[in-house]
């Protein structure tokens, strides 16, 4: 459980504010050099199951000798159907039980993946969650300012079409409905939020993949729709889950590169599909996690496995001359 003093700080810091693209933004403070550390995670709550609690205890490790400043959560929280409701023992069971470390006790902002729309997706958008653990935030779409660097966390679930038309599966529309109209405007607040930006480094974070190799594969709706506003406010990264894999692969005419956060827990073995291997950076079929760190001129990110070891490195330059290293 959360300190008193950590609540204080919480209040203190958390500011929000509304902007003209009617996102809500947050600030979240940077350290004194403006550098900025953080880690993400993806497809991660089974209960501690699945090496969920194997990845947790590497995080904890990394968090620590990074003095990292908070945590990316990108979907699919809870498994296999989100929480019931706010009082949910699924919520400690998965998420305060299995991250217990010094420090990751840092406020973690999520998104909601498809699994977690399959419960009562409300809950977990609930202030009464954030009363249990007030490490814990999630909204379906936001902004958040941390120094040179803004994320943009969008709500990606409503842009699949299969989930409104499968029959093996019970989706909570709740705020989403009418669809259309729920994603047009959501487009637009995000272009207009991105076009606002004056920001160094702009990071959009989703859960579905926009690009990938993995099981599910390319996210043609959202190749259609939400990549090229991507291109056209010169993103840096597209960080995401929904691949239970670790993945990183470059666009060919564009600075930005998508990264794939989905090893929080159970993976799939074996499951790649062939890709250009001029754009497929990394790839790894396992459980693992992204730590990244930022500063005025540069972004470096670490993709770590269950051992703790760094699978895979790479860095973005200020002058936007990319490397893998």
């Amino acid at each position: 459980m959360a300190t008193k003093f950590h609540t204080v700080i919480h209040l203190l810091v958390y500011v929000v504010t509304i902007v003209a693209a009617e996102l809500q933004r947050f600030q979240h403070p940077v350290k004194v050099d403006g550098s900025l550390r953080f880690l993400a995670i993806g497809d991660w709550g089974r209960r501690g199951l699945y090496n969920q609690s194997n990845v947790a205890y590497q995080m904890g490790n990394v968090g620590n000798k990074m003095d990292v400043d908070f945590i990316v959560s990108t979907g699919d929280n809870f498994y296999d159907s989100g929480l019931v409701d706010e009082h949910d023992p699924a919520f400690y069971d998965s998420f305060t039980n299995v991250y217990t470390a010094p420090s990751l006790q840092k406020q973690w902002y999520s998104v909601l993946g498809n699994h977690d729309y399959r419960g009562n997706a409300l809950a977990q958008l609930s202030p009464t969650l954030r009363q249990r653990d007030d490490k814990w935030f999630c909204m379906r779409s936001f902004i958040l300012h941390a120094g040179n660097v803004e994320f943009f966390f969008v709500d990606t679930t409503p842009f699949q079409d299969k989930y409104f038309t499968e029959t093996d599966h019970q989706y909570d529309w709740r705020g989403v409905l009418p669809r259309e109209e729920y994603m047009t405007r959501l487009l637009k607040d995000m272009d207009l939020a991105l076009k606002e930006s004056s920001s160094k480094w702009k990071i959009v974070v989703g859960h579905h993949t926009i690009f990938s190799a993995g099981h599910h594969g390319n996210t043609q709706e959202l190749v259609d729709k939400l990549l090229p506003i991507l291109l056209e406010n010169e993103v840096n990264l597209y960080i995401n889950g929904h691949d239970h894999c670790l993945q990183h692969i470059s666009h060919s005419n564009s600075q930005l590169q998508f990264l794939t956060s989905g090893g929080g827990s159970k993976a799939w073995k074996g499951d790649i599909n062939p890709w250009n291997l001029d754009e497929m950076k990394f790839y790894y079929d396992g459980q693992g996690f992204i730590a990244a760190e930022i500063t005025k001129n540069d972004i470096y990110v670490s993709f770590y496995d269950i051992f703790g070891n760094i699978l895979h490195k790479w860095s973005g330059s200020g002058d936007m001359t990319y490397s893998t290293l």
